[in-house]
């Protein structure tokens, strides 16, 4: 094993500033239609005009690149403080049901980088026997990846940032040397990158270590070796798929230094559901008391934070799109943002956490922009996390997969839903047997449920928990989920969603996934 320390260089890139980067982005992107609600879910999108939409094939080479920005823990209450995604938003297509298979770090990006559900993937939690990078390797996943399949494709592919739960970059696997994947050409992998700053890197197989100062911190790395790659594959003339997966906003939500004061007295959103239980209350929420002044005053303080670390995200995708437009790879390039999951601040009486079925914290963004997607529209389609994998493999040519569980989002981005699309998304969480060396070890009053599967449906979420309790949510009626019905669904509703969710919960492959995903009558 080979450890480095990093150098730090006097001539380093800087990260381009807000005015150079709206002025570069203005003269090569074309915008229409309106970004975020103040409400934290995307806004009514207006009509696309005919200068925003493309039309014929894909993109002239057949090929396009794919650059995939993947946050942690980012919920849709962030992104009215990100004007790069709003930008985003107003180029492509925004996705205003898309919703995580687990609302935990690796069985969500499990489920991503495979396109399978956790039932498939046998990542359940961030550790133990039944998660974490070690079950991932242990269960054969990493050949499900999209990787391989794109550089078989002839894509030079690149994979910057955070993993899996339980990565170290140190890691050989047997090898004699740190251990890169199979599947990236390119390979900068962070283990504990959480602090932003004092972390190692494995660089395609060479430990590097980064430490306190500005331009160690490791959104802005990621960011820069982003535009290196970028450079080198528009040298080279060759696709390229570049997944950019950053630490922030999850916890401790470290801002770059130039953010570190920004946006100051502010304050979290208070929808109905904070500080509100649900009727009936669920048991495992019983002992939850009413927010105190103090949990209050912690929960903005900690929702301040998670603003101004995502500022350099925001960065990022400006930095990277305007290196796309310098080298004009921006007609042909998708940009596709999204998070692992969401995230909970007071909603339902639950301190700060995720791992629940509710929307906070299942329901995610997902932007699509790129050669033939139309701006500002917003596609209402049922999507999922393990959707994302086909859809690159689809758009690089490799086609969708038929043995993941997800089926390709292609057809609803260039506007053509299919008939027998899904009616029900699955997710699956196995509360952990262990909290030790886990991130996301939460404590029961932020949200720490037992064992559940449920479906969430275009108007409703049901939730069947190991213990034998149900929820269900009228969520047209009731958006915030506070009014629990389980106890009153007619015996005739009960069925067919606990039929449809046993059919979700045992399926593997698109074709009987698909079928599952059909709701019983």
């Amino acid at each position: 094993m080979v450890i480095l320390r990093r150098r730090h260089s006097h001539h380093r890139p800087r990260l381009l500033g807000a005015a150079l980067t709206a002025a570069l982005l203005a003269a090569t992107v074309s915008c229409t239609g309106g970004g975020s609600s103040g409400s934290g879910s995307p806004s009514t999108k207006s009509t696309p005009s005919a200068s925003s939409t493309a039309s014929g094939a894909a993109s002239g080479s057949g090929h396009p690149n794919i650059v995939f920005v993947l946050t942690d823990d980012l919920s849709w209450n962030l992104v009215r403080y990100m004007p790069q995604v709003g930008t985003l938003e107003r180029d492509g297509t925004t996705f205003s049901d898309y919703f995580v298979t687990d609302s935990l770090c690796c069985p969500s990006r499990s489920s991503i980088l495979t396109g399978d559900y956790p039932h498939n993937t046998g990542v359940f939690t961030n550790g133990g026997s039944d998660g974490g990078y070690a079950a991932f390797n242990r269960n054969g996943d990493e050949k499900k990846c999209y990787a391989p399949a794109l550089q078989q494709a002839g894509y030079r592919t690149g994979f910057m940032g955070k993993y899996l739960n339980g990565y170290e970059p140190k890691d050989t696997h047997g090898t004699g040397t740190p251990y890169v994947p199979p599947g990236w050409d390119e390979w900068d992998t962070a283990g504990n990158g959480y602090p932003e700053f004092d972390y190692d890197l494995n660089e395609n197989g060479k430990v590097v270590h980064y430490g306190h100062d500005p331009q160690d911190y490791l959104t802005d790395v990621v960011s820069r070796k982003a535009g290196d790659f970028i450079d080198s594959a528009a040298a080279d003339h060759k696709p390229f798929m570049l997944e950019l997966a950053t630490f922030a906003p999850h916890g401790p939500s470290t801002p770059a230094p130039r953010d570190a004061h920004a946006f100051p007295g502010l304050k979290a959103p208070r929808d109905p559901a904070y500080n509100t239980a649900s009727s009936p209350t669920p048991r495992w929420q019983s002992g939850l008391k009413p927010l105190s002044a103090t949990d209050q005053q912690s929960i903005d303080r900690k929702f301040a934070k998670r603003v101004r670390s995502v500022q350099a995200v925001d960065d990022l995708i400006a930095n990277v799109r305007a290196k796309l437009a310098a080298k004009g790879l921006a007609d042909d390039t998708y940009i596709v943002f999204s998070s692992d999951n969401g995230f909970h601040m007071g909603e339902h009486r639950l301190r700060p956490g995720k791992q629940t079925a509710y929307d906070t914290d299942i329901r995610v963004p997902l932007v699509v922009a790129g050669p033939g997607v139309s701006g500002g529209r917003t596609v209402s389609a049922l999507a999922e996390n393990v959707d994302l994998s086909p859809t690159f493999q689809d758009l690089a040519g490799a086609g969708a997969p038929a043995t993941a569980d997800g089926r390709s989002l292609v057809p609803l981005l260039h506007g053509a839903p299919p008939a027998d699309w899904r009616q029900a998304v699955l997710v699956e969480h196995h509360h952990p047997a262990t909290k030790k060396g886990d991130p996301d070890a939460a404590p029961d009053d932020s949200g720490n449920p037992p064992t559940y599967e449920a479906i969430r449906t275009a108007d409703a979420l049901w939730v069947e928990y190991a213990d034998g309790e149900r929820e269900f949510y009228d969520t047209t009626a009731d958006p915030d989920e506070l009014r629990n019905g389980a106890a009153t669904l007619p015996a005739a509703r009960r069925t067919a969603l606990h039929t449809t969710l046993t059919a979700l919960q045992h399926c593997k492959g698109t074709a009987a996934c698909t079928k599952a995903a059909t709701l019983t009558p």
